[in-house]
């Protein structure tokens, strides 16, 4: 009987960690998954095998490929927040650029110890590109990040491509936002639909936000992870550009979430502060996947207000059911 196919995903936690940790059981893959407090990880499937780790701990992430000795490696882990980057940009550079770029190298180092293909796939962002110029963006805009995140994500996208020239399997993605339920409530779309969702339920509440005018090109999660595998199956490592190509103002986002709910009135009840507006904001975010389309055959399948119902749905089911 032939062994299943070893796959590793850091941060398996997260939005995306869940998702694809989903599928790839589904699809028959041994999973690992790291994970900074295994106790807390809850979106993810029976099968999967948890470590609790930290990216940054070189000697140990080097010790886990050994004793995994994975065919894939997706590395979705770190910090995940452009507005967190501005507090703690030493912390955000450490574990998305100085801990993505070693991971890079301990696989390059496995996969000439085993003698094998080890395929990696970098989670990276929009984020790289900044203040662009043109719209949408495909894979060659220029990168010219404006965030500390931006800064990190470009960093280990970098490494990606020095990584890939000197032989190993490395794929990275230049994802745009994708949303599901599962997204924490300090993401803003979360912060929209779960707000919604209680003023909904109570008739009471008010929703505040930072720019209302920021543009955002938006996907669905599972989608996104689809995109992965996709890359980290096909013969040839690539660079992607993962998007709908389509962008929606936060204001958007929020009269869909309110007009879903059944709340009329709703514009009463949002207000715009100046506190949560993000330093360097890039104004509108469009990505142009017809690369992905071509070699990887990937579209996204669900459309916007098809993600922003589903997310309003699981929150006012949240309230129902008190979790």
């Amino acid at each position: 009987m032939t062994e299943p196919i070893v796959a590793l995903i850091t941060g398996v936690g997260g939005q995306d960690g869940g998702y694809l940790a989903e599928r790839l059981i589904q699809d028959g893959y041994a999973v690992w998954g790291l994970a900074r407090d295994v106790d807390a990880v809850t979106d993810v499937p029976a099968g999967v095998r948890l470590v609790t780790g930290d990216l940054c701990d070189r000697p140990a992430i080097a010790r886990l490929l050994t004793q995994c000795a994975p065919s894939m490696v997706f590395n979705l882990g770190g910090q995940s927040s452009v507005a967190a980057s501005w507090r703690d940009p030493d912390g955000t550079m450490a574990v998305n650029a100085h801990a993505a770029t070693a991971l890079l190298e301990e696989c390059a180092d496995l996969q000439e110890r085993l003698g094998r293909q080890v395929a990696v796939v970098q989670a990276a962002s929009a984020e790289i590109f900044g203040q662009p110029a043109t719209s949408p963006q495909d894979e060659a805009t220029p990168i010219a990040p404006v965030s500390p995140y931006g800064q990190s994500k470009a960093i280990a996208h970098a490494a990606v491509e020095h990584w890939r020239d000197r032989g190993l399997h490395a794929s990275s993605l230049i994802l745009y936002n994708h949303e599901s339920p599962r997204r924490p409530a300090s993401f803003v779309t979360r912060k929209i639909t779960s707000t919604v969702a209680r003023i909904a339920a109570t008739g009471e509440g008010e929703l505040v936000l930072g720019n209302l005018a920021a543009r955002r090109d938006w996907g669905w999660a599972p989608d996104y992870v689809d995109a992965m595998l996709r890359a980290a199956t096909r013969v040839e490592p690539d660079t992607y550009v993962i998007a709908t190509g389509r962008t929606h103002a936060v204001e958007d986002f929020v009269r869909a979430a309110f007009e879903h709910a059944g709340v009329t009135g709703w514009s009463a009840r949002v207000r715009s502060d100046p506190e949560f507006f993000v330093p360097s904001d890039p104004t509108e975010q469009c990505g142009n996947a017809a690369k992905a389309t071509d070699l990887l055959g990937w579209q996204p399948q669900k459309d916007f207000e098809d993600i922003v119902a589903a997310m309003v749905d699981a929150d006012l089911a949240r309230l129902t059911s008190g979790d």
